[in-house]
């Protein structure tokens, strides 16, 4: 869990000029000397900065990294029409806006840049580095591919065509709203209340666990607007991972993760120097507050590639 003691600072930068809300966390006292290292901290879907990257971020800042995290285009306190829209090369843009920014700041020394993605951004952070040689190392915790859940579901061996089919006729409606001015609702992702998650499939209760009761933030209401769909359906993030190499990849699961296997492709379709760390006992969600293990590998793999402490 995040740390009232980080020394966090308020900034902003751009990304398709749209002015995004970040916090800035600074190295912690008596911390080691990172040379101006800094990590860009990337939030799941239907998430925010004070979640799950908040908790990173404080593990990273005390061991002596610069860390940025913030809020993607059209989500938490970030610029963006229509709200709630998950638009994955935007979300893909904003990754390599907030290494601009980095690059602009002169604690921060452009060449010791990396990118940790949660969740989603754990398919984002790939795809930035896959093209974007000034991300210097990647890091992924719990990673997904909004793409191929969309196509396949959860299950590596199934098939969510058919569920995808109506997504796009209801990102279609959404589409023309813009014309006919039909309200359309954003789509709730888990229910308002964790006793409505019971009757739920296990990887729903889940996340519902973690939102609705561990870490819950009044800007982080899970919803999503039916178009994101139209632009998630085709998206495929770990494609050409093998494109990061020769900088470093890691990513982080859990053995209880029904994501597992997300990381595993991931990794399958990259090239050396690579890691993949499975996590003994833990969930999908648990990876975004039960951070001791993940954190701790990823100032071990950051201090590794990006500094010589």
């Amino acid at each position: 869990m995040s740390s009232p003691s980080a020394q966090r600072e308020n900034v902003s930068f751009l990304s398709r000029n749209l002015k995004l809300a970040a916090h800035l966390y600074h190295p912690g006292p008596n911390s080691p000397n990172r040379s101006g290292a800094a990590i860009v901290i990337c939030h799941p879907w239907t998430s925010i900065k004070e979640q799950s990257p908040a908790n990173y971020a404080c593990v990273l800042s005390a061991a002596g990294f610069i860390c940025l995290a913030y809020d993607a285009a059209y989500q938490g306190e970030s610029e963006g029409l229509p709200r709630s829209l998950e638009d994955s090369y935007h979300r893909v843009e904003d990754i390599k806006s907030a290494v601009t920014y980095l690059i602009g700041r002169k604690d921060v020394d452009s060449n010791k840049i990396g990118v940790l993605g949660i969740c989603a951004s754990g398919g984002y952070a790939p795809f930035a580095a896959q093209t974007d040689l000034r991300i210097r190392a990647v890091a992924t915790s719990a990673a997904v591919c909004v793409g191929t859940m969309a196509r396949r579901g959860y299950d590596k061996d199934s098939s969510n065509m058919d569920v995808l089919k109506q997504q796009l006729e209801a990102a279609a409606a959404d589409q023309n709203s813009d014309v006919t001015g039909a309200p359309v609702d954003a789509i709730h992702m888990l229910p308002d209340k964790l006793e409505d998650a019971a009757s739920l499939p296990p990887s729903f209760q889940d996340l519902a666990q973690y939102y609705r009761k561990r870490q819950p933030h009044e800007r982080a209401p899970n919803t999503c607007l039916p178009r994101s769909w139209d632009i998630m359906a085709n998206f495929d993030a770990f494609a050409h991972n093998y494109m990061i190499s020769p900088r470093p990849l890691l990513m982080i699961t859990g053995t209880k993760a029904a994501t597992k296997w997300y990381s595993e492709d991931g990794i399958a379709k990259a090239k050396d120097p690579k890691e993949l760390l499975v996590i003994e006992g833990l969930t999908h969600a648990d990876l975004y507050d039960h951070v001791d293990e993940a954190g701790k590998k990823c100032v071990e793999f950051f201090g590794k590639y990006l500094t010589s402490v």
